[in-house]
């Protein structure tokens, strides 16, 4: 099988796929419309990930690749329903992501809440004039109610840090039913009414059509002028000039955010909103954690290649 992985793996990873494959791997530059086509026609598999741009219009011609074996827990870059008419396998590589993602989240709620961006910005521009009683005033995560949005594995990931390390109560939004959580949580109907509980809402659902800017304006007033918003999901569950808006305003007290709309471009406007905690897109950003959703990737294209179902397929 020849095999195009779009971006560099890590060394374990590359050595693990060059290993197995003809593989051939890209820069890091996103595969475009036309680019995804054309490695669609020209290639047994692919390993896309992010910003790779297979869209319904990259299957219109009869591809060759019979195997997106996906890097990366989300896959809203791939149109899932016009790979599986085309007769092309997609997989992702969920697990594997869950523990760093939760842990950037719970970074995200710190530095937000205790305000340590605007206080490093200021450090590092050289406009620190000493410690003094009232400067940069946060506020604390022990005691306080988190509120996910999103109670799969990343949002249970994320409630555990929160209610074992920190002693916060939390509330969740979910679509379907939970139940045997290991931890003490309430499940709320109602996006809004969760949101007006919560001083912290966490962002964890997936991307795609059914949750881009699940995020707006009412959901934002919901969380109201003392809630802080942190995203470590997709950046367009978030309509975000909403965001932005609610920052200008004080409507909310803050945003922790790893992901954004049009990401890799931040508005100017976001850059500049107070109290935010900005990060590109760090959520699985360890040599381990990518390492191990490089194996996974692989994983999914050996059990296909050797004809056995792939434990990952998501169509």
């Amino acid at each position: 099988m020849r095999l195009l992985v779009t971006r560099p793996m890590t060394d374990r990873a590359t050595r693990a796929i060059a290993g197995r494959f003809d593989a051939t791997f890209r820069d890091n530059t996103r595969l475009s419309e036309a680019e995804a086509s054309a490695a669609l026609r020209d290639y047994d598999a692919i390993i896309p990930t992010l910003g790779d741009a297979f869209t319904a219009a990259a299957f219109a011609d009869a591809p060759r690749c019979r195997i997106l074996a996906n890097f990366g827990a989300g896959f809203n870059h791939i149109d899932v329903k016009a790979a599986k008419a085309a007769g092309v396998v997609v997989t992702n590589t969920p697990d594997v992501v869950t523990d760093a993602t939760a842990d950037i989240a719970v970074m995200l709620m710190l530095m937000t809440t205790r305000r340590a961006s605007e206080g490093e910005r200021i450090l590092r521009a050289g406009d620190w004039t000493g410690w003094n009683p009232t400067q940069l005033l946060g506020g604390h995560l022990s005691g306080r109610t988190v509120g996910i949005v999103g109670m799969g594995r990343i949002g249970q990931a994320i409630a555990r840090r929160c209610h074992f390390g920190f002693g916060m109560q939390v509330v969740f939004f979910n679509r379907s039913t939970v139940t045997g959580l290991d931890f003490p949580a309430r499940q709320i109907p109602q996006l809004e009414a969760m949101l007006a509980e919560a001083d912290i809402a966490v962002l964890a659902v997936p991307g795609g059509p059914g949750t881009r800017h699940l995020i707006g304006t009412p959901q934002l007033a919901a969380l109201g002028p003392q809630g802080y918003l942190v995203n470590i999901a997709r950046g367009d569950v978030v309509d975000e000039a909403a965001m932005i808006e609610a920052l200008q305003s004080h409507a909310i007290a803050g945003a922790g955010l790893d992901v954004y709309e049009q990401e890799p471009v931040v508005p100017q406007a976001l850059l500049d909103a107070p109290n935010t905690t900005l990060l590109p897109h760090l959520g699985t950003a360890t040599d381990d954690t990518r390492t191990a959703m490089g194996l996974r990737a692989l994983d999914n294209l050996v059990a296909y290649a050797e004809g056995r179902a792939p434990r990952d397929r998501v169509n």
